[in-house]
């Protein structure tokens, strides 16, 4: 029997060799699938690696757990792995240098790979993809559904289906059975002058609440503790349906599963009302919002085309706080706009010092091209960008810190997820339900479970409990 590398290097030869390059098949590819008879394995493994948003993260677990399906194993680095699947990002063009590098790196670490790029920057620009020697396979977003029988129907003559038999996925990457995302909607409408996501996600479309409901009963069965609700736009959830909406859905979720924590992972503060807001009376809503801000200047909020104001949003942060106890608020931010001067960077940064977030995403303006905003003149130079990136980033440590500080004393119930054994003690790091890294010394394993935690103090960013 040929032993499995071997047989991989044979039929990635073997079909490179056959490779039409006039293929018109929707996925892009390196070689085109042919039937090879030689011994069968004992079964293949996949490594899913994952950049960018939750979205993506909620990709990624759905097809770890169709990989599983197939009798595929799931595995957490590219060195044992037959097939390497990439899930990239695409929101900046650090996001696509890292995508590249990420796929060279998986193919040194292991020549032997099946590399497989998916996601954002294989939706937008496939052929920078496909010019990479790395690559074998790629697949947009719209094919991303067909990724699993594809790749297993180019690896028909390794595989052995009979090798095991699918179970319950216990998870994959490092965080196992504790959190698992869920994606509620995709695309997006809203089309910012900045954004690409509307040309690589496409318009809106919602998953039915029936389906929503089963999978996150599907989870707390297999034992996650916190099911994370993602999409681009999860404020318009349902816009298709009549009388389906965010609030309904979560309603449905927190009458008809048990699973103990639902966190909803992003909403824009147009979309952020009393009568949504009086879910979160359920403690099983944790008490975290991240709403994007992207600028604290108006004049800059117009220019991206952005469906609100400062006065909008510090309401819906005000309306946020005034409804949850404890609450977390975290917010993305984008330095060097086209036409921030320094005075809109100080308007943006006063603002974002007078809110008071407990973390700040920084950003640099990316240009994109199939944008409206790349055409936009009065660029800002790349060392102001530094220079204010610099200064927000300082904003956020001092803001996270002095949320952090606030919590000593209380008491807060934390997902453990992982756990180091120290000899005679353990360390176990977990996320509090308003999402805040807390440490813990035990003599005990907390095991992947929620336990209430009081809080001590605060060292090197990360609160230490009991």
């Amino acid at each position: 029997m040929l032993p499995l590398d071997l047989s991989f290097i044979l039929l990635k030869v073997l079909q490179m060799n056959l490779h039409n390059t006039n293929s018109t098949s929707p996925i892009l590819n390196k070689f085109e699938s042919t039937t090879i008879h030689m011994p069968k394995p004992k079964g293949i493994t996949v490594y899913i690696e994952t950049h960018g948003c939750k979205l993506n993260q909620a990709d990624s677990q759905k097809l770890a757990q169709s990989f599983n399906n197939e009798g595929v194993t799931v595995v957490d680095n590219v060195e044992e792995a037959d097939v390497h699947v990439l899930n990239t990002c695409t929101v900046t063009h650090v996001a696509d240098q890292k995508a590249r590098s990420a796929l060279r790196k998986g193919q040194r670490k292991n020549p032997q790979v099946l590399t497989i790029a998916t996601g954002c920057y294989a939706e937008r620009t496939p052929e920078a993809l496909s010019s990479m020697d790395e690559v074998d396979l790629i697949f947009g977003n719209k094919e991303k559904e067909n990724l699993v029988t594809q790749v297993l129907n180019h690896l028909t003559p390794l595989r052995h289906i009979q090798s095991r038999k699918p179970s319950d996925l216990i998870g994959y990457g490092s965080v196992k059975r504790t959190r698992a995302s869920l994606k509620i909607q995709e695309g997006c409408n809203q089309i910012c002058a900045y954004c690409i996501v509307p040309k690589v996600r496409g318009r809106e479309k919602s998953v039915s609440e029936e389906e929503l409901v089963a999978q996150v009963q599907s989870f707390s069965e297999q034992g996650y503790q916190e099911v994370i609700l993602t999409g681009t736009q999860l404020g318009s959830y349902g816009f298709e349906t009549p009388n389906v909406n965010l609030i309904t859905m979560l309603n449905r979720i927190l009458q008809e599963t048990d699973i103990p924590r639902i966190r909803v992972s992003s909403l824009q503060p147009q979309e952020i009302s009393g009568n949504l807001l009086s879910l979160w009376e359920n403690p099983r809503l944790c008490p975290h919002f991240h709403v994007p801000l992207q600028s604290g200047a108006n004049t800059i909020l117009q220019y991206m085309r952005r469906r609100y104001t400062t006065n909008d949003y510090a309401g819906a942060i005000k309306r946020i706080r005034s409804h949850v106890p404890g609450v977390a608020l975290t917010t993305d931010l984008i330095i060097g706009f086209p036409g921030e001067t320094d005075a809109l960077f100080e308007e943006s940064y006063s603002f974002c010092k007078k809110i008071g977030f407990s973390s700040i995403h920084v950003f640099p303006y990316s240009e994109r091209p199939g944008t409206s905003a790349s055409y936009f003149i009065d660029k800002v130079r790349k060392d102001e960008k530094r220079s204010r990136i610099q200064s927000v980033i300082s904003l956020g440590k001092e803001q996270g810190t002095t949320f952090r500080r606030g919590l000593i004393g209380t008491t807060r119930p934390i997902l453990w997820e992982q756990c180091v054994n120290k000899g005679d003690h353990y360390i176990s790091s977990g996320l509090s339900d308003n999402y805040v890294r807390v440490s813990m010394r035990s003599t005990v394993p907390p095991e992947s479970q929620i336990t209430k935690v009081k809080l001590l103090h605060l060292n090197e960013g990360v609160l230490w409990g009991t």
